[in-house]
């Protein structure tokens, strides 16, 4: 018995557009995700997911519990538990149990913590500026509110 061959899907021109740009959007966030890492590193000796979880922490300056702070930065509690001991030894964060609960733990930047993520934070949005920099005012607020409009779209779906 032969079988038939496979033909490839139909794709139609608008298709076959969104496919480029997809393709462009994963590009630019690619390029740009490399160079913040790599001048993290060189200018503070960190790493995006180090300065990820600062983020999320100085947004929170009442603390959060790690199951809360995984959950928000979308990675495992085994992720982001080898981040924060770091952190914790560095004395850029505290951690605390949660009344006394042995199985939660709130953590939260120390001033030092604060202190090293202002800074770092300054020169991200700057690099985000020069890198960013021949998107104009207008056109930034144009494709920020097309991906936030995209993103409700599919916020809710499993």
């Amino acid at each position: 018995m032969v079988s038939a061959p496979l033909s490839a899907p139909d794709i139609s021109k608008d298709s076959k557009e969104r496919l480029r740009l997809w393709i462009r959007l994963l590009r630019a966030s690619r390029t740009i995700e490399a160079e913040l890492r790599e001048r993290l590193k060189k200018d503070f000796d960190t790493t995006l997911p180090r300065f990820d979880v600062m983020a999320a922490l100085y947004r929170a300056p009442e603390g959060m519990l790690m199951s809360d702070l995984s959950r928000f930065l979308l990675v495992s509690n085994g992720n982001v538990t080898g981040i924060i001991d770091r952190l914790v030894s560095e004395g850029l964060v505290t951690r605390a149990r949660r009344n006394g609960d042995r199985r939660t733990s709130m953590v939260r930047l120390t001033e030092s913590g604060i202190a090293a993520f202002r800074d770092m934070a300054a020169a991200h949005e700057g690099w985000i500026g020069e890198l960013l920099g021949g998107v104009s005012e207008e056109e930034t607020r144009r494709l920020a509110g097309m991906l936030k409009a995209f993103r409700s779209n599919w916020e809710g779906r499993e």
